[in-house]
Parts: structure tokens; sequence; C-alpha cells
């Protein structure tokens, strides 16, 4: 037994070293420790960072301020322009209509959706079938439906999580812990070539089951590898084993634990693991923004999965809905590559059903986040992409 263990032991290591050989950006410089050993230490940010910050932040509030007023007032001249035809036909509702000019634009969108039903029930509107114009015509509809089914299943109580889970139910695990657990798990995910749905799930299990169930701190890494065990199981090919991630947290849980805490989180849950994430929503938004072009913009949807996968390592950003924090990277995408260009289109507002000025806090949020993981230890999520020539 012990020359086998030896064995399988001295594989892995040549493994690795091979891999290290052949892919040195894959390195990662971050210690894998137990969690129970880590303090609540703070970030150190230097002066200049902050101040960066501060200028860069205030920037991103003026545009997004004028992009609100702008919006605004394009608004309530579309509306003016709407009312003069409808006086023009019928003027003995002028005064009725004088009443709605300052309906809200979400009366504007409900109208979007019926004209497309209704161009959808005309053959004549329609596009021929089989054609281009076809396709994608029907591609924007299914989008539309599933983004608002998505959206419809995000505002359900037992599919969210308490924002707050850490002041209110946590006793021995604190901000920082979690912050280090989130940062591992991205190192695991990369190690063993998981999909990124699957790291979006295994972070909304964790924070779900810790927004009701009191844990220890010497127990978060298990929870973290049992939830991600559960995860790859639903949305992985060929998941990984029970041993792998075993021998991922250098054997400091034994089998019958991860599955025991596995049963746990099934069970907490339900045994309904599905539920949207950032990653779903960032799908069908990074396709919106891109309807006219004629190729994917490669570096746009690189760096919206870059600010996804960021919120998850911030324990405030629980306070937005994912379909809030795709829209808010897709925003700050767009606001990065071309800052001269609008970063919020029309057809992103109604298909997300979010102003601007409903992303402002998040899109905040998640700039300073950007900012400041530059001078923070968990640098996962930064290595992970940073392999990549586009960005």
């Amino acid at each position: 037994m012990g020359d086998n263990e030896s064995s399988v032991k001295s594989a892995r290591s040549s493994s690795k070293k091979r891999a290290s050989v052949a892919a040195p950006s894959l390195q990662f410089s971050k210690k894998r420790v137990p969690l129970g050993e880590l303090t609540n230490t703070p970030s150190i940010i230097n002066e200049s960072t902050r101040i960066l910050d501060r200028q860069t932040t205030c920037k991103i509030e003026c545009v997004l301020k004028e992009i609100t007023q702008n919006s605004d007032v394009e608004t309530g001249a579309k509306h003016k322009r709407q009312l003069k035809k409808r006086n023009k036909k019928d003027p003995e509702n002028s005064s009725t209509s004088e009443s709605t000019q300052n309906s809200d634009v979400e009366i504007n969108q409900k109208t979007e959706c019926k004209v497309k039903t209704s161009n959808q029930s005309n053959p004549e509107n329609t596009p021929s079938s089989g054609s281009t114009q076809d396709l994608e015509f029907r591609k924007s509809s299914y989008s539309s439906s599933i983004y608002g089914y998505l959206h419809s299943l995000e505002m359900e109580d037992k599919r969210r999580c308490v924002s707050n889970y850490m002041t209110e139910v946590q006793t021995d695990i604190t901000v920082k812990m979690r912050e280090v657990l989130v940062d591992w798990l991205v190192e695991v995910a990369e190690e063993y070539k998981l999909v990124s749905d699957t790291l979006y799930l295994t972070v909304t299990y964790v924070d779900r089951f810790l927004s009701l169930q009191v844990l220890s701190r010497s127990n978060l890494q298990l929870l973290g590898v049992s939830c991600m065990l559960i995860a790859s199981k639903y949305e992985e090919i060929n998941p990984p084993h029970v041993e792998d991630f075993c021998y991922i947290t250098d054997n400091t849980y034994t089998k019958e634990e991860v599955v025991n805490m596995e049963k746990d989180v099934l069970k907490f849950l339900n045994y309904e693991m599905s539920t949207p994430t950032t990653k779903n929503f960032l799908r069908i938004l990074t396709k919106a923004a891109q309807e006219n072009c004629k190729s994917p913009d490669l570096q746009f949807e690189f760096l919206s999965c870059f600010l996804g996968e960021l919120s998850l390592l911030d324990y405030h950003c629980l306070r937005f809905l994912p379909s809030i924090i795709a829209a808010s990277a897709v925003f700050l995408s767009r606001f990065t590559i071309q800052p001269k260009m609008h970063p919020w289109s029309a057809s992103l507002q109604f298909c997300s059903g979010y102003k601007p000025s409903d992303l402002k806090e998040c899109v905040i949020a998640i700039h300073e986040l950007q900012l400041k993981r530059e001078a923070s230890a968990s640098q996962a999520v930064r290595d992970k992409y940073s392999q990549h020539k586009v960005i």
C-alpha cells in the first residue's frame, strides 16, 4: 500500500511539473492553507491607488449622470412626438394624451413587446422561413423569453441568499475568509478545467448555505469543495470524483466528510440545484451588445466575464441581483474599451430591462473592485484571465 501511494504521489507531482513547464502562466503563487488558520487581515492598498479610485469613480459617476439625463430627454421628446401624432388623428382625446406625458419608460418596453408579438402573428411582418433574417429574428425572440424567465427565477426568495449573513448569522467566519475561499475555488476550477457555470453555482450554493446555517471556520473549505462537487455533477460532462476534491485539500477532509457535507447541502437546497447566475445573464447580454457586429469581440467578452468573476470575490456584491451584476459588467466593459462611445444601447436597455441609472451603484462597486484587486492578495481571477493575450 505504501509503495502504491508513493507511486501515485510521484506520478501526480511529475504531471504537475510537466504542466507547469508547458504553461508557466497557469502557476499560482498563493498557498493553499487550512482556512481555520487565517486571520481577518485587511487588504493593503496604498494611497495612490485610493486617489486613482476616487478620480475614476467620479469620472464614471459623471458619465452615468450624463447618460441618464440624455436618456430622460430622449424619452421625453419621443413622448411628445407620439402625442402630437395622436392629437392630429384624434383631437377629442388630446386632453387624455397630455396626461400621459410623464409615463414611465417601462410602458414603452411593454409596447415594444406587444409590437414584436403582433409582428410574429402577422405573416407580412415576419421574415420568410429559412432565411438568415428569420433565424436572427427567432434567436432574439428566444433570448428575450429566456432572459425574462431567468429574471423571474432570480427574484424568488428561495434562490437568493441573505446579503448580510456575515453579521446576522455567522459568528466564526469573516468576510476575508469567504474571499480566500472563493479565490481558492477559482484555482480549483482551473485545476480541473471546470466551466465557469460550475464556479458560479458553487459560490451561490456556499452563500445560500451560509445565509441560514451557522458554520465553523474549520469546515468552510469542506463546504466549498462539497458545493463544487454538487455543481460539477450538475454542469460538467465528466465531473471530478470525490477523491479528487479530497486530494486538492491536501487530504484535510476524508471522503466520508465530503459526502456527508454534500448530503447536508442538497437537503438544504431541497435538491433544487438550478438557479440563475451572473454567467447566464452575461451570455444573453454580450450577444445583445454585439447584435450589429460581424464577428464576436473577444476582448469585450473576456473583460465582461472577468468583471463578473471578480464580483464573486466581493461579499458586498451579494446585495445585487445576478442580472444587475451582468448588466453592470457589460456596461463597464463597453465604457472601458470604447470610452467615447455610448456604453448602454437601446437594445441592451430593452433586453435587460435596466436603465443606466439602475446600474449606477453596481457599476461603481465593480469598478472599484477592479482597481483594488491589483493590491489584493486574492489574485486567482486576475491570473486566470491574464494568460489570455486578448486582455
